[in-house]
């Protein structure tokens, strides 16, 4: 006897998750800090392992960085955007403006947010696409993206749709390892990348 496989009435669907979903399992203890995980487009993604270039370079923008923003913005470091209903990515480092609460009543939205910034090694392609096409939807203005693989940055900005549904940026700067760039929200600051890379 031959048995057919048949089509299912219903195909079976991921789950997503909304932005509210996804802090309810951190307070339910089923996520913690340790777990290095962003909500991204609905979906659970485990942030790529940081080698050593990465946070080298980490620690030099933190040691440039503050002195260059002050106190004419908030500077956060690998904290959340709440990018939609059901994306919170949470960049390497975001220049935010300031909120009198320091952001304790929500995490910044794009409208508050002025730079993103990824530094990029094992997650080079994936910061180029998927987390690129995402800042660009959200309207997020400007957005560096640190390839530590090539030492240079990458500074994109002018969000658009450049096609019905995909988004990206107009407008994309190299600025090699030995070069400086002005930090878009206030161009009288000027990040020197010499000390930067590794």
């Amino acid at each position: 006897m031959i048995v057919a496989a048949t089509k299912p009435l219903q195909t079976p669907q991921p789950v997503r998750f909304t932005v509210q979903d996804y802090h309810r399992l951190v307070e339910l203890g089923l996520l913690g800090e340790d777990d290095h995980i962003e909500l991204i487009r609905g979906e659970l993604i485990q942030m790529a392992a940081r080698g050593t270039a990465h946070e080298t370079c980490i620690t030099r923008l933190l040691r440039v960085l503050p002195e260059l923003v002050g106190d004419r913005a908030t500077l956060r470091c690998q904290s959340p955007i709440t990018l939609s209903f059901d994306g919170e990515p949470e960049p390497d480092f975001s220049i935010v403006q300031n909120r009198e609460d320091d952001y304790e009543s929500a995490h910044p939205t794009p409208a508050e947010t002025l730079l993103v910034m990824e530094v990029a090694d094992s997650s080079l392609e994936y910061d180029r696409t998927v987390k690129l096409s995402l800042y660009a939807e959200a309207g997020i203005r400007d957005y560096w993206l640190f390839n530590v693989v090539d030492r240079y940055l990458e500074a994109y900005s002018q969000p658009a749709e450049v096609a019905p549904g995909q988004f990206g940026y107009l407008h994309r700067q190299i600025v090699t390892a030995q070069a400086a760039i002005a930090l878009p929200p206030f161009p009288e600051q000027v990040l020197s990348l010499d000390c930067i890379f590794p």
